[in-house]
């Protein structure tokens, strides 16, 4: 057993002062006090929050942060220029080295304030796709760097079968991703294996990649394989993907979807980035989860969500860290605000009249983020899994703060020099601000990029 006492926490039922939070040997909340006297064996913390999920990462493109910011020789780089790198540098990486740096990822999002994450892992099979002997090798390195961590995961392994929307075949890094239906059947079968030796709070999920990856038949295949689990899949990322789809089927990305499967509140539809007000509106009526992941969003220039008409729709949204260029839960957070201020050129454009913008944000992101990883987290309550996060608000600069002034201060002035403590199902990784293993990690992460970089 563990016990909490926070000076106030963030309950269900709003702010709460002198609150004592115990956590069962199965990593759940076992009870929660407010307003009361701590125990003499407490963690004494100023300020406890519900911690969020990443519902969406790629943890192997931590290495790339810094390689794919130089503009190329011709034309104007996009999207489609840095995916070209991207498979450049994944084809040299092998398993070892693959696993070392989802585990100083996967730290990292500790440090920033994730308690858990679900990661959309597509890279199966060797430079040019080749087979491993076990072909959920891969899948066994991403459980190893969560287990190692300490971090909640759902594994999301990932079906890609075709080149483009037109079904072309794959080619060059492509080949790393690639399956038939029945071989990713045998790949998901050999992750549900690895994932069922996890803690009981590690979960998996079905992921076609994309309408580019995948045939509308394997689509709706995967919809019905394991009608449980959460289904995740890009989409409406890029112009250009809206334009092959509409020379392919006639329509766009959302409204094709929306059109041919039954998409429900188990769906998470990453970025959404491009999507009429019209799609807008369905996609909200569904309950399926908005993946939004802003600072990479950013990064590769896809565009904006349109966060403010989907909240207003009752839509619901979380965040991920994607190609973790930067992992920063009040980044991600940051980011998707500011772009929709930039955009109308107004402020606190997700908030409604009278609220909170930080507190909107941040309980919007526990909320989806724990739909999308089928997680029974999300709040400080009996029987959730005890994903929770500390913040120092001294150390952040906002200690003459409370209440949601609190939550605006860390989220748009702040980052994880605030974060003190977090707990991922009850396990306590993060104290005084640093993960348990950081030495470890980080030294071993660094003797790979030296590697990695030396054969570039």
């Amino acid at each position: 057993m563990q016990t909490i006492f926070a000076g106030t926490a963030l309950l269900p039922e709003g702010w709460t002062s002198d609150v004592e939070v115990t956590i069962g040997q199965d990593g759940r909340i076992s009870d929660v006090t407010p307003n009361t006297t701590p125990s003499p064996a407490a963690k004494r913390v100023p300020v406890l929050l519900a911690a969020p999920s990443n519902l969406h990462s790629h943890t192997f493109q931590r290495a790339m942060a810094g390689l794919a910011e130089s503009r190329g020789p011709s034309g104007r780089d996009s999207f489609w220029t840095w995916r070209e790198i991207m498979y450049r540098f994944l084809d040299i990486l092998s398993p070892e080295e693959i696993e070392v740096i989802a585990a100083f990822a996967f730290m990292e999002m500790q440090e920033a304030g994730f308690a858990a994450v679900a990661e959309f892992h597509y890279l199966h099979h060797g430079p040019g796709g080749r087979a491993y002997d076990d072909i959920g090798e891969l899948s066994s390195r991403i459980a190893a760097a969560a287990s190692g961590t300490g971090t909640g995961l759902t594994l999301l392994p990932v079906h890609y079968a075709q080149g483009g929307v037109d079904g072309r075949p794959l080619a060059g890094g492509q080949l790393r991703f690639g399956n038939d239906l029945d071989r990713y059947r045998l790949l998901f079968e050999r992750a549900e294996a690895i994932v069922d030796d996890m803690p009981a709070d590690t979960g998996i999920g079905v992921a076609p990649h994309s309408l580019r990856a995948v045939s509308p038949g394997d689509l709706a295949a995967l919809a019905k394989y394991r009608p449980n689990r959460p289904i995740h899949m890009h989409i409406a990322e890029q112009e250009k993907e809206i334009e092959e789809t509409m020379a392919v089927f006639g329509k766009r990305p959302v409204e094709w979807l929306l059109d041919n499967a039954v998409v429900d509140d188990r769906w998470c539809l990453i970025h959404c980035t491009h999507m009429t007000p019209d799609e807008t509106r369905r996609l909200a009526a569904t309950g399926a989860v908005a993946g939004l992941c802003p600072v990479t969003e950013a990064n590769l220039g896809d565009g904006i969500f349109d966060g403010e008409r989907f909240l207003q729709e009752g839509g619901s949204i979380g965040v991920g860290s994607d190609s973790n260029i930067l992992i920063s839960v009040t980044g991600e957070l940051r980011q998707l605000e500011y772009s929709q201020r930039l955009r109308d050129r107004a402020r606190v454009v997700m908030a409604g009249a009278g609220q909170s913008a930080g507190r909107i944000l941040w309980d919007t992101a526990l909320a989806g983020g724990a739909r999308a990883l089928a997680r029974d987290s999300g709040q400080i309550a009996q029987g959730r899994f005890a994903d929770l996060v500390a913040l120092d608000p001294a150390a952040g600069g906002f200690g003459h703060l409370s209440g949601d002034r609190l939550l605006d201060a860390f989220i748009f002035t702040s980052g994880r020099e605030a974060v003190s403590d977090l707990w991922s199902a009850g396990r306590h990784s993060i104290r005084d601000g640093r993960h348990v293993a950081r030495e470890t990690i980080a030294k071993r992460y660094h003797y790979c990029l030296g590697s990695i970089m030396a054969r570039l």
